[in-house]
C-alpha cells in the first residue's frame, strides 16, 4: 500500500497517538502498556484485555495482509537471554513507574517533566547500549 518505510511508521505513530488519545479521553486511562498488562493479571477489567488483544491482533493483521514483512526470529539471541532481557525490562518499567508508551507516548503528550526526564533516560541508555555492543565489544 504505502511506497515508502517512513510512511508505515509515520501511520503506525498515528495510529497508536489516536488509541492513545482515544483511550485518555474516554476512559480516563494511560495507555502504558505495563501498567494495562499490570492490571490486566490482577483486575477483570474487559477493556485491558481488549487493549492487549488489540495489540497482538494489529500486528498480526499486518503481517498477514503483507503490509510490513514478518521479522525474522533467526537472529534472536538464545531464549535465555532473551528472557533476562525481558525481566530487566519488566523491574526497570516498575522502578521508573511506567514503560516507553507510558512516559514516551501518553507522557510527553501531555508535557509531563517527569515523562520527558524518563523518555531521555531511556533513549540516551539505549543509544549508549547499541553503541557499545557495535562497537566497542
Amino acid at each position: 500500500m504505502f511506497e515508502s518505510q517512513w510512511l508505515f511508521a509515520l501511520g503506525g505513530g498515528m495510529l497508536i497517538g489516536s488509541a492513545a488519545l482515544i483511550l485518555l479521553l474516554f476512559n480516563a486511562k494511560v495507555a502504558g502498556i505495563s501498567g494495562i498488562l499490570a492490571g490486566a493479571l490482577q483486575q477483570t477489567d474487559a477493556w485491558r484485555w481488549l487493549f492487549l488483544l488489540g495489540l497482538g491482533g494489529g500486528a498480526l493483521l499486518a503481517f498477514r495482509l503483507a503490509w510490513v514483512p514478518m521479522p525474522s526470529f533467526a537472529t534472536l539471541p538464545a531464549w535465555p537471554l532473551v528472557l533476562l532481557a525481558g525481566l530487566l525490562v519488566g523491574i526497570g518499567t516498575r522502578f521508573g513507574n511506567g514503560c516507553t508508551s507510558g512516559h514516551g507516548i501518553c507522557g510527553v503528550g501531555r508535557l509531563s517533566r517527569r515523562s520527558l526526564a524518563a523518555t531521555l533516560t531511556f533513549m540516551a541508555t539505549g543509544a549508549l547500549t547499541v553503541f557499545v555492543s557495535h562497537h566497542l565489544l
